[in-house]
């Protein structure tokens, strides 16, 4: 009889704990409350604690963006003429070099224009220019005609650049604008050079327009020959508010950022953008200017959820889009950047 009783005693605890444990887990999911919410327990009946997201910042101010383009180019003289002989021959005698320096009028080599029975003098062929020889010339025992031109003299104490540019990029070429130039030779330098000339016409089979730029300072390091990566500045956006394009979230129907106020909560704002230049995109509406944007954390925010701001400031930045002909794809020593 005992042990009858205890039995019953047994089942009737074990019922009761797994009814409490039932009403806790079943009650609390049915009260919507979180963790937190009753001491020591599952939630269900406090208030329960409100997450804070960690987040960081910038100051919503007007930021000037500068547009660019990236290609490859070639040094060379400024000015280059091809020396051709007077007469048709063979070239019996070369007096100059690769490298060579010579004087306008200076002779450069001797064609003896004979034929078999038939002698005459041999013919000077002279320098047009003073300058450098930039070419390898034609070898002794070469026969020529008044078409072949036997070496090429250029003025290498002036250089340009000269580039070109793809065709969706060139309405936005003049001549006037900046460029940063960086030689194979000089990685970590940049020398500045300006846009001179334009090509008229659009390279049929390449689909590029030319470029010439010169060199706003002479420097004796920049030879001839020499392989040049070219940033050249096309326009600046000024005026707006920018903001790094990542905090900018889309969701196919709307542009949205989230903004601090002075409570610590989170708004969502809806935004209108602009143009995009390297990670920073232009904000046409939707801020005002000291606004405090989040830059990091947006993607876990929601309209009034707590913050915490870890890194508050001003961004202060000129960036520019890269927009990279296909010799870049390779690697370069300018910055990457991505297209608009």
């Amino acid at each position: 009889m005992k042990k009858w009783n205890v039995a019953v005693i047994f089942v009737f605890c074990a019922l009761l704990i797994a009814g409490s444990v039932y009403y806790v887990f079943f009650f609390s999911k049915k009260s919507g409350a979180g963790k937190g919410g009753f001491p020591g327990g599952f939630g269900g009946f406090g208030g329960g604690a409100q997450n804070v997201v960690s987040v960081k910042t910038m100051k919503a101010s007007p930021i000037t963006l500068h547009d660019y383009v990236i290609t490859n180019g070639e040094i060379s003289p400024q000015t280059s003429v091809d020396v051709f002989p007077n007469i048709g021959g063979k070239i019996v005698q070369v007096n100059v070099s690769l490298g060579s320096l010579v004087r306008k009028g200076e002779t450069l080599a001797l064609v003896d224009p004979s034929t078999p029975g038939v002698y005459y003098a041999k013919s000077p062929v002279t320098a047009p220019i003073s300058g450098t020889i930039t070419s390898s010339p034609l070898r002794q025992g070469t026969t020529v005609t008044g078409n072949t031109p036997i070496t090429t003299i250029g003025d290498v104490a002036n250089l340009q650049v000269t580039a070109s540019v793809p065709e969706r990029y060139v309405a936005s070429l003049k001549t006037g604008l900046n460029a940063d130039i960086v030689l194979e030779a000089y990685p970590d330098e940049i020398f500045k050079a300006t846009v001179t000339k334009v090509s008229p016409v659009l390279d049929a089979k390449s689909r590029t327009k030319e470029v010439i730029l010169n060199f706003d300072t002479s420097d004796s390091r920049v030879q001839a020959g020499m392989f040049a990566r070219v940033k050249l500045w096309t326009e600046d956006y000024e005026g707006e508010f920018a903001v790094p394009s990542d905090s900018i979230i889309e969701n196919g129907v709307e542009k949205y950022v989230f903004i601090i106020k002075s409570d610590n909560t989170a708004e969502k704002r809806i935004v209108t953008t602009g143009k995009s230049v390297d990670d920073f995109t232009q904000i046409l509406t939707g801020l005002k200017e000291g606004e405090t944007v989040v830059t990091e954390g947006m993607r876990v925010l929601s309209n009034g959820a707590q913050t915490k701001d870890i890194t508050s400031g001003i961004i202060d930045v000129d960036y520019g889009t890269d927009k990279k002909t296909e010799a870049q794809k390779d690697g370069e020593n300018l910055p990457p950047k991505g297209e608009h």
